[in-house]
């Protein structure tokens, strides 16, 4: 067996949000292999965080960023405590999706957001154009205005700190780390001379 070190230990806690024992338990159960502990320790964090999904947000903050005073964001991400909202680490999380929504544009935080209106039409266009197999268009369609949207999606854009994973899977990690259930409730974003 490797000998792990309270270095190890401490680390692997400092990155997974986890206890200190938790985290000397994983090392042990990866053999001191630190890199395969801190995987196991996000996916056991991850799979937490799923089920606190429903739990219900009452508390958070209201988050802006301005940028070169020319465009700006406005955020409202919510949490389940008064302390959590008051931590840095969720002030920064709330600033990040601000930064977000400033330099991405979406138009909805979800899927679910998506007017039916603009998504029938979204399909009806795709139909007109359609070439493939008549067996497979129903999934055709549906992945294709998944595609059409996906960007206009906050959850669903690439993460602009670390476009290896969604704004999602960003949330996730936060949710992971602090323990509780973690949404962004609304957005509104500036640009000068730029009206909707």
């Amino acid at each position: 067996m490797a000998e792990i070190s309270v270095e190890q230990i401490k680390k692997l806690k400092e990155l997974s949000g986890a206890g200190l024992t938790d985290a000397k338990k994983a090392l042990v159960e990866a053999d001191g292999d630190f890199d395969k502990a801190l995987e196991a320790m996000r996916k056991k964090g991850l799979t937490k965080a799923e089920k606190r999904g429903d739990r219900e947000t009452r508390e958070g903050l209201v988050e802006s960023y301005i940028h070169d005073g020319r465009l700006g964001a406005i955020v409202e991400v919510n949490c389940e405590t008064s302390f959590v909202a008051k931590t840095d680490e969720f002030k920064t999380l709330a600033h990040q999706i601000a930064m977000q929504v400033a330099s991405m544009a979406p138009l909805y935080v979800s899927e679910d957001d998506i007017p039916e209106e603009a998504r029938a039409a979204k399909i009806a266009e795709l139909e007109e154009n359609f070439k493939g197999p008549e067996n497979m268009k129903e999934q055709i369609l549906a992945g294709q205005v998944k595609k059409a949207f996906s960007d206009k999606v906050l959850l669903n854009q690439p993460y602009i700190l670390d476009d290896s994973k969604t704004v999602e899977q960003f949330i996730k990690e936060a949710i992971a780390k602090t323990g509780e259930n973690i949404t962004v409730r609304q957005f509104k974003r500036i640009e000068l001379g730029v009206t909707e």
